[in-house]
């Protein structure tokens, strides 16, 4: 296998029409002559500086709820769209008493913390530099404004690992930046956590090193369970690749990582000897337990047919496996290797689009992984507009059930079509990625003469199990004029 490479980074202003376009603003495309790195101002810092301010952009878009919406009004956090969880679990779950998370039981029906332990240390630690006097008003303003601050940190680290992960294309990561659905739900939740860890866990694994990439992974899964979806995609490029070693370190490192957070919480001892504590098992309780609610397709069909689907868990179950062995045929039935990226992307669109519940935040999961799977503004910017929509919408829908006989806001019809907007933009950009991999002639990063920038182990990597026509069609980059050709791995016999 041979492999050539342009060492020149990718500029989208000279590749992308909709960047082209939107240059403009800023005294258009960037020349052929011009000197890049050679100042303060690298790209890495360019965007780490936009992602700051869009994220102050995202918390002043929060001011009305800062000042009265949190505390004072029933519906007006949902009219101003600026609701947050984080000033409200400040003392519903016991941080403004002093309460230990999963140690002390909370009074009211929510018993325990239902978040995953690494997510409950990050709430816990910001309750540390929250006063603990005052009015409860002022210190959960507080409260918010720390936890800001630490999500502004995870946000920082998100952008510098995409930006970082695809070497020659360090311009991508400016979607990231820029994504207004970033900006809008960066602080309902805590996500930024485990969403940076996940970026970091990728950026990892695109430099061959699939410990470190599995203890990030691991730590990611004690801070929100979906990263650990990353593994099913990686178990079925490395099946092809037969990079069987690699899989086995990250495996090793993201179960050790996982156990050392979550073990010293998990395991209680007492007079009756050893066994799980209640508090740590809340979490998965309750996401078991949790009825269908917002956002999800499972909601739509409820609304609409009047059927309660009591077995929707079974039902989220199979749909997602379905979705996961169409992934798999998809790898393996591939004329070329998927990109990690393209399949981490597809994995976790799936889990979105099956769950029995959609929060807007959801959406920073995907941001990241969409940038690395389909870099295009045109597409990024359509899914974006559908995912505002989406968050606009769910606010206006519960201000119109909460104001009473007023009915101001959007009513259920309103309501389900945005959900409908949503499931559509998500689809779109799934359907745009498999076409990709379909045809790798459209795959705007092969289209430069990479493999998998992203792949690690996996970048150009020779395969030794393929199905179907893959395994008797000559595996190579598609030709275009003005790039280089580069020569795909064959069979090993």
């Amino acid at each position: 296998m041979t492999s050539v490479r342009q060492d020149e980074p990718v500029r989208p202003t000279t590749r992308d029409e909709v960047a082209a376009a939107g240059s403009e603003l800023i005294g258009g495309p960037i020349g052929r002559r011009a000197l890049l790195g050679t100042s303060w101002l690298t790209p890495v810092r360019i965007i780490a500086l936009v992602t700051i301010g869009m994220f102050a952009l995202g918390m002043v878009q929060k001011l009305p709820c800062y000042n009265t919406g949190w505390f004072f009004g029933a519906t007006s956090q949902y009219t101003h769209a600026c609701y947050s969880d984080i000033p409200h679990l400040y003392a519903g779950r016991g941080f403004a008493d002093g309460l230990i998370p999963y140690f002390d039981r909370l009074p009211g029906e929510m018993n325990y913390l239902e978040y995953p332990v690494l997510t409950g240390a990050f709430m816990e630690v910001a309750s540390w530099m929250t006063p603990h006097s005052g009015l409860i008003q002022y210190r959960e303003q507080v409260y918010w404004l720390v936890n800001a601050g630490m999500l502004l940190v995870c946000a920082a680290v998100i952008v510098v690992c995409v930006t970082r992960t695809h070497r020659r294309r360090p311009w991508d990561g400016l979607l990231v930046a820029l994504a207004p659905a970033f900006a809008l739900t960066a602080t309902i939740n805590w996500d930024l956590l485990a969403v940076a860890l996940t970026a970091a866990g990728m950026l990892v694994w695109s430099r061959s090193r699939p410990l470190a990439a599995g203890v990030l992974i691991g730590l990611a899964t004690a801070a929100k369970l979906y990263p650990v979806l990353l593994l099913g995609p990686l178990l079925m490029l490395c099946w092809r690749s037969g990079a069987w070693r690699a899989y086995g370190k990250t495996v090793a490192g993201a179960v050790v990582a996982w156990l050392v957070v979550n073990v010293p919480v998990m395991i209680a001892h007492d007079s009756s000897g050893f066994h799980i504590r209640e508090g740590w098992t809340k979490f998965y309780t309750f996401s078991q337990e949790r009825p269908i609610d917002f956002g999800s397709v499972w909601l739509l069909i409820s609304q609409r047919t009047g059927n309660f689907l009591a077995d929707v868990n079974t039902y989220a179950m199979l749909l997602m496996i379905l979705g996961c062995g169409a992934i798999a045929l998809l790898t393996f039935y591939a004329p070329r290797r998927p990109r990690f990226a393209q399949l981490a992307f597809l994995v976790v669109a799936v889990f979105v689009l099956t769950n029995k519940v959609y929060s807007p935040q959801y959406v920073l999961w995907l941001i990241p992984l969409a940038v690395l799977a389909r870099p295009r503004w045109r597409d990024f910017l359509i899914w974006q507009a559908c995912e505002v929509m989406y968050f606009l919408g769910i606010w206006m829908y519960l201000a119109y059930t909460g104001n009473g006989d007023k009915h101001q806001g959007l009513p259920l019809e309103g309501y389900q079509l945005v959900i409908v907007v949503h499931l559509l933009g998500t689809l779109y950009l799934c359907a745009v990625v498999v076409r990709d991999i379909l045809m790798p002639e459209r795959d705007v990063i092969r289209r430069d003469g990479d493999d998998d920038p992203s792949g690690g182990v996996l970048d150009g990597a020779p395969d030794v199990f393929v199905l179907g026509q893959a395994y008797r069609e000559p595996r190579h980059a598609g030709h275009f004029e003005g790039a280089p050709e580069v020569r795909w791995g064959s069979v090993r016999e």
